[in-house]
């Protein structure tokens, strides 16, 4: 079995695996399974869809005479998980099968209704991966590296089941996580499916925007609508298949904008200095910056405060990796990056996350070899 930068030591599933649906999440995985020696069948409605997955190597198509896949991983849209799963569990009556779909509760209730005595060979799970990219197209074998894989166990699951689901994250460089579906479906709501809302929401606003206005465009506005240019359809039966949960985060939302919209509109009316004007609007700051303050730091640890040291790079070949070379000739760990680019400059901004002690001496090195600083 060969090496695979993800499945440092051997891995632990075993194939075949099947995978129904070779999207973006399907066809990731099979690249991981395959670079770590497990054989992979896939399946597809889509014809073109599937001779895609095949071409990024992904897996082979699955053929009347292939050996009954010992797992199989479901990974179609949410609207159609239900389905796919009670016809895996049909089809295969000795194979493991799990969901990789984005919401929990109401495809486990369907598997759970519908499924009969086959239903304790059924593991629900989500990888906590994407991008915004869709297809088999952007699938990448390093897709789960470092993720959590949530692992939802149904009321009949089976111990065995269990395992599997769980090895396969692991065997794909995952970090396996237990939840109950609903604990999992409030879980997403927060961090992922009103965030990918908020996102598209704001990036709607730049329709019909002037010129003028999108070119005064930084970094901070394509950090917030990054997910903004993701698949419209299958986020629609995301948000469809998890509305109570995504619904009780926005009210919660309207209630905080309602409050901002009053402040705003008592300073339009009667001036910054307007009694109780200014107050909710640094409550609101403050908050959120409580909230990012909890968001787990590098590896998943605690949250670190790191020093910045901003540095101009020019727009040209090898000037950002000779930047990260000479960081690295100085002895330095960079933590984090963040590029900005600016409308119509030939320079970008990078801004390096680096322990606090030692950015004074890195600045200084920098400086001497050439660099341009940006002034803290």
């Amino acid at each position: 079995m060969p090496d695979h930068p993800l499945a440092p030591g051997p891995v632990t599933t075993r194939g075949p695996v099947r995978i129904v649906g070779s999207g973006l999440l399907g066809a990731s995985l099979g690249l991981a399974l395959r670079a770590a020696g497990v054989p992979v069948q896939l399946a597809d409605a889509s014809p073109t869809a599937l001779a895609l997955a095949r071409d990024v190597g992904a897996g082979t198509p699955a053929a009347d005479g292939d050996p009954e896949p010992a797992l199989v991983v479901v990974a179609t849209p949410p609207d159609v998980t239900a389905d796919a799963v009670l016809a895996a569990l049909a089809a295969h009556p000795g194979a493991v099968v799990t969901d990789v779909a984005s919401v929990k509760s109401v495809i486990a209730a369907e598997v759970e209704a519908g499924a009969g005595a086959g239903g304790d060979r059924y593991v629900g799970s989500h990888p906590m991966a994407g991008r915004e990219r869709s297809g088999a197209a952007a699938a990448d074998a390093d897709l789960f590296a470092g993720r959590p894989w949530v692992v939802v166990p149904g009321p009949r699951s089976r111990p065995d089941a269990v395992l599997a689901v769980r090895s396969l994250a692991a065997d794909v460089g995952a970090s396996p996580v237990t939840l109950g579906a609903a604990e999992h479906d409030d879980a997403v709501a927060l961090v992922s499916h009103v965030p990918q809302l908020a996102a598209s929401l704001v990036a709607a606003r730049l329709n019909g925007a002037p010129e003028a206005a999108l070119s005064l465009a930084g970094q901070g506005l394509r950090d917030v609508t990054r997910v903004a240019a993701s698949d419209p359809l299958l986020w629609a039966t995301i948000l469809a298949g998890n509305a109570g949960p995504v619904a009780a985060v926005l009210h919660a939302l309207q209630a905080d904008l309602a409050e901002l919209l009053a402040a705003l509109d008592r300073i339009a009316v009667d001036g910054p200095l307007a009694a109780g004007s200014t107050g909710p609007l640094a409550r609101l700051i403050g908050a959120g910056n409580t909230g990012v303050a909890r968001i787990p730091g590098k590896h998943g640890g605690a949250p670190r405060r790191y020093g910045e040291v901003s540095v101009l790079v020019p727009d040209a070949p090898g000037e950002l990796g000779r930047l990260f070379t000479e960081v690295g000739e100085a002895g330095v760990n960079i933590e984090d990056l963040r590029l900005e680019h600016s409308a119509g400059q030939r320079v970008g901004v990078a801004t390096l996350a680096v322990l606090p002690a030692v950015v004074e001496p890195l600045e200084a090195e920098l400086d001497r070899r050439g660099w341009r600083v940006v002034a803290r």
